[in-house]
């Protein structure tokens, strides 16, 4: 059993923990010149660091549990070897309890032994801290014999939006789904988070939270920051799994927001106390009314108004980034064609257009090669897709390379959807045409507006544009990411 999970059942109560045994190897042979103390041999075989669950509590939640556990064991098994803290420690409680007996035995009065090992016992101070963490922040830090550290967060419940927890398995969903054009927002202030880091932290999570902003996208941090994407990849996931920070879209004026239906909107909510602090001659509830219906940032602005004010807007859209009250809109497309009346239906005609187009697979992490960044506005990055599509946007006109490319990409649609599409007014120009078919594949309703425009290295306009000359079979849609929406409501 020793170095495995451990697990029992008993009627309403389950114990889970980790089993760690006490030994000297054998291979190791004292020299007897050592001029270090002679060392006991520990007098106990095993010990193991136990918590106490509901029978029904959730298997993530178990997993955790017996995490911790086996990294309390591992430090205290350290320090046993190292110098004997265990035993120490385990003789000083045995000695207290004994204490406890004998006066119990005597007065006839029962008494703790809790409440008397805990100013004698630096071990059980550091059970209990573990203990009391768990059930406050979910957060436990602990110096194991003021020497190894120990920690650990219980993401259960560090991450709750709306009074509902996000669970590990959708959080870890969401992280793997990270793109370089999303961006990293601190719920922190910098000062505050860089005073939480142990002393032996990485420097580059020292800088990336120095160079955090939430108008840089990742691709722009990792620049700024002078470090691999990959790196800012695995510390934005670290801070999000420890809920220093959450993933969102850059800060830009054509980004939708409106207000979340889980806000509390209350006028005399600690929300809006602490905002009228932050923000003078502003409150939080006349905020929150400008954000009832979906608007975008550039409705705020006025030439008029001195970019001091511009700035403060952003501030306060952060600062309610930050505490949920906003969730962002993002456009979808969707190809919907009439279906035809004269012909009969066929059978590839009622798969779902996503089983039927096909096209290049989208870009991920760890296979993006990256140019030169523009505005967070435009977006036009350089992604590998870039690669294979540059060609095909190449001044070409009527060449028979290009008619057959564009056939080519437009054969996962059926007869009537080909010619329904040719029959529109803007497939009479070979650019359009060539671009709508090109990028058919994300018209599926699951590749949101700026996902397109990084993939396809593309401007706003240019799509926005393509989508209006084809609106005759695009349907436009507004709602949240999934990839971010985890951090903004929760699930249902």
């Amino acid at each position: 059993m020793c170095g495995k999970k451990f697990e029992l059942k008993i009627d309403n109560v389950r114990f889970v923990g980790h089993p760690t045994l006490l030994q000297i190897l054998p291979s190791i042979q004292v020299s007897k010149t050592d001029p270090s103390p002679k060392r006991e041999m520990p007098t106990m075989i095993l010990f193991n660091v136990v918590f106490a669950l509901r029978a029904n509590a959730d298997p993530s939640v178990i997993s955790c549990m017996h995490n911790l556990s086996r990294r309390i064991a591992i430090a205290l098994q350290h320090e046993e070897r190292r110098c004997q803290y265990l035993t120490r420690e385990a003789k000083l409680m045995l000695s207290v309890q004994d204490e406890i007996t004998t006066m119990t035995e005597t007065d006839g009065t029962p008494q703790s032994p809790f409440r008397q090992i805990l100013p004698k016992c630096k071990l059980a101070r550091d059970l209990k801290e573990a203990y009391d963490s768990l059930c406050t922040t979910g957060v436990v830090r602990l110096h194991i014999n003021n020497w190894l550290e120990v920690s650990f967060c219980l993401p259960h419940k560090i991450h709750r939006v709306g009074g509902n927890y996000i669970p590990p398995e959708a959080l870890e969903r969401s992280l793997k789904a990270i793109r370089p054009y999303h961006a990293l927002l601190l719920l922190e202030s910098e000062k505050a988070l860089l005073g939480q880091l142990p002393l032996d932290c990485s420097p580059a999570m020292v800088r990336l939270i120095k160079t955090c902003s939430a108008v840089k996208n990742l691709q722009q941090l990792a620049q700024d920051a002078d470090l691999a994407l990959l790196q800012i990849f695995q510390i934005a996931a670290h801070l999000v799994y420890w809920g220093k920070a959450i993933i969102i879209f850059p800060l830009c004026e054509n980004n939708v927001y409106m207000l979340s239906p889980h806000a509390n909107i209350s006028l005399y909510s600690p929300l809006a106390k602490q905002f009228a602090q932050q923000f003078s001659n502003h409150d939080l509830p006349s905020m929150l009314a400008k954000f009832s219906l979906p608007v975008s940032l550039a409705e705020f602005r006025n030439p008029l108004e001195a970019p001091a004010q511009e700035a403060q807007l952003i501030q306060m859209v952060v600062w309610m980034l930050q505490r949920r009250l906003l969730i962002q809109l993002h456009t979808y497309v969707c190809l919907l064609i009439p279906p035809s009346e004269d012909e009969p239906t066929q059978k590839d005609e009622e798969l779902p257009l996503a089983a039927r187009v096909g096209g290049r697979s989208l870009s991920t992490p760890s296979a993006l090669s990256f140019g030169s960044p523009t505005s967070s506005d435009d977006m036009t990055l350089t992604s590998p897709s870039m690669e294979n599509s540059s060609a095909e946007l190449l001044p070409g006109g009527d060449s028979p390379l290009n008619k057959r490319m564009t056939e080519t990409l437009l054969t996962s649609l059926s007869e009537h959807e080909r010619q329904v599409i040719l029959n529109i007014p803007a497939a009479q120009n070979p650019e359009d045409l060539r671009m709508f078919a090109r990028l058919l594949h994300y018209f599926r309703g699951h590749h949101h507006l700026e996902e397109i425009m990084y993939n396809e290295n593309m401007r706003r306009s240019q799509l926005k544009t393509l989508f209006d000359k084809f609106r005759s079979v695009l349907i436009v849609t507004n709602h949240e990411d999934p990839i971010i929406s985890i951090f903004q409501s929760p699930m249902e």
